[in-house]
């Protein structure tokens, strides 16, 4: 990173003779929060690697560090600044600034010495020098160094238990900056590693519990080392600032929680003696009965009990290549429905939980391939017959009539190829945002769209023999047809459609695979039929090509991963095309705009 750093940036500014670099890049070393006139501030350190200087940062710029935007060690870049000498001391007035995340953060790059000597009754009276003990708030020397250990130690002067313990409810960017929890850690995480241009590193993440709510906590880097052996599940835990409060990302968490914690170089994490006042676990059930009301992509928590269990499987992502195991197990409930819910990688693998035993899952993810199915996360927790209210109540249900009773199965509404009820209407915007689970998956759904565009290769010769299966035909050199399958020759094939087209509604385009049933309905014709007017009069059967774009259809389609050259994508299929009943759609946009009683 050092040369991403503008070296030598700090005294050039301060010297009138000596250009400058107008918008420098300097790293920041430390960040303190301060009061200045009743009101919150934030001092902060940064180096251009030969120096250091200290400033404060305007308060329109407070929420970089509330957010956890600027941290130690990240790099900055100063876009509105003023300096000024009074009284021998070099003040950097900092009125912009840009955080360049896209360089991460980094320990101390060279060894920077302060821009002046000045006694320094800044910043809460520390010395000038910056020793590499002082560095990020590191105790100082002659302090005793800090250690995160799976043993009871001596504890720092207003740790736990003497200190004031918060609850997890009450923390925030914006609360009492010394503070202490005492929480459960309910899930660890494994160890995360990635690799970048801008470099690598690991982390790992728990989930805390108190009788207030929960929150989430990352450990980056070497608190990553340092505190992954100290944690266990199921154990409680004192934890003490300094520990940055951030917004929370809700992608990367199944916690209730706006907020959530980076563990920092100082953060004192202390196992428990009491291990009994804290909740174990806590959860917020949704009925599978209730699942059809649940947006897609929402984390709930679920209760069943387990009515079947599959084989494990695997399937490999489409972004990595990678294979993933996954299992397939089976829930029902009292509601009277069933929904079938995957776990991932060594969960699965190791998933031996016997059938009919009632199951807790903590962080499911609702998906609404094939009506509705659930997906337990990375950080979703099981829990085999938990001693709970709600878990004794579905065993007894179970027991005495639920075990033989039938279940409703969520399912997309199709039951056939080309007949059946309509599955659900959707938007080329909408059918593009959702995922395949797997690739022995598939979403059906119902889309009205115009042809927009066909391409050239509308049908290949098939063999007119029925129980070839439309099996495809050569042509050999005596101008016969001939089939691989049963082996014979014919005078003509029989032609079938295989129609690549693009379609199009309000929200944008797609294409479309059809087959024969409906690339007839689409031209009006069969396929020999067009290849006859095409072997008569080519520029006829461009003109019906051409006649089919721009008419809107009611197309009933599959969505299903398919592998090509080793890389997997979505292929949506036409099974069924309908024209547009025009008396019915104004009657449902009718019955529409009335319901909104305009």
């Amino acid at each position: 990173m050092a040369n991403q750093i503008s070296v030598g940036a700090l005294s050039a500014m301060f010297d009138n003779t000596k250009q400058h670099d107008p918008q420098p890049i300097l790293q920041c070393l430390r960040i303190k929060p301060v009061v200045v006139r009743e009101q919150d501030r934030y001092g902060v350190v940064f180096s251009d690697v030969n120096h250091f200087v200290r400033t404060m940062l305007p308060t329109q710029l407070n929420n970089y560090v509330t957010d956890g935007i600027l941290r130690r060690g990240s790099f900055v870049r100063l876009t509105n600044f003023q300096v000024s000498v009074v009284k021998g001391k070099h003040l950097l007035i900092i009125m912009g600034l840009d955080v360049l995340s896209a360089l991460g953060e980094a320990e101390r790059i060279g060894d920077p010495k302060p821009l002046e000597p000045k006694s320094g009754d800044e910043m809460g009276g520390q010395s000038t020098t910056l020793s590499s003990n002082e560095f990020y708030n590191a105790p100082q020397t002659h302090n005793p160094p800090q250690h995160f250990q799976n043993v009871q130690r001596p504890r720092p002067s207003g740790t736990a238990p003497n200190a004031n313990i918060f609850s997890i409810e009450a923390l925030s960017p914006f609360a009492n900056n010394k503070w202490t929890i005492k929480a459960r850690c309910t899930h660890k995480s494994n160890i995360k590693t990635w690799k970048n241009t801008f470099g690598e590193g690991k982390l790992f993440s728990v989930n805390l519990l108190d009788d207030s709510g929960e929150i989430r906590a990352t450990a980056f880097k070497d608190q990553c080392d340092l505190l992954y052996p100290v944690f266990e599940e199921g154990a409680v835990y004192y934890i003490s600032s300094p520990c940055t409060v951030k917004m929370a990302k809700k992608e990367f968490s199944n916690v209730n929680n706006d907020y959530e914690l980076t563990f920092d170089r100082d953060t004192v994490v202390e196992k428990a003696e009491d291990q009994n006042d804290v909740p174990q676990i806590r959860f917020n059930f949704t009925s599978l009965g209730n699942l059809q009301s649940i947006d897609k992509g929402t984390t709930i928590d679920v209760l069943g009990v387990l009515k079947d269990v599959d084989t494990t499987s695997q399937v490999t992502s489409k972004t990595s290549g990678k294979p993933y195991d996954k299992r397939e197990l089976t829930l029902v409930d009292n509601s009277g429905f069933s929904v079938r819910l995957t776990v991932w990688g060594n969960t699965a693998t190791t998933f031996d939980t016997p059938p009919e035993s009632v199951v807790a899952f903590k962080g499911v993810k609702v998906s609404d391939f094939g009506g509705r199915t659930l997906s337990l996360l990375s950080s979703g927790t099981i829990t085999v017959d938990p001693d709970i209210e709600e878990a004794h109540r579905l065993k007894g249900w179970y027991d005495a009539q639920g075990k033989a009773n039938s279940f409703t199965a969520y399912s997309s509404g199709v039951t056939g190829g080309g007949g059946g009820s309509w599955p659900t209407f959707k938007t080329i915007s909408e059918i593009r945002d959702e995922e395949i689970p797997s690739a022995d998956s598939f979403e059906n759904f119902a889309l009205k769209a115009t042809v927009i565009h066909v391409k050239d290769n509308l049908c290949y010769p098939a063999c007119p023999n029925e129980a070839c299966k439309n099996k495809k035909v050569t042509r050999g050199d005596s101008d016969q047809w001939h089939c691989e399958r049963c082996e014979r020759s014919y005078a003509n094939p029989k032609y079938r459609y295989i129609l690549s087209l693009n379609a199009s509604d309000h929200t944008g385009q797609i294409w479309l695979s059809c087959f024969d049933e409906a690339g007839q309905m689409i031209f009006g014709m069969t396929a020999d039929e067009l290849m006859r007017i095409k072997e008569e009069d080519d520029a006829a059967a461009n003109e019906i090509t051409k006649g089919a774009t721009y008419c809107t259809w009611n197309f009933k389609c599959r969505a299903k991963l398919d592998t090509y050259q080793e890389q997997q994508r979505t292929r949506y299929n036409v099974y069924a095309a309908t024209p547009i009943d025009y008396s019915t759609e104004a009657d449902q946009l009718s019955k529409l705009i009335a319901s909104y009683s305009i």
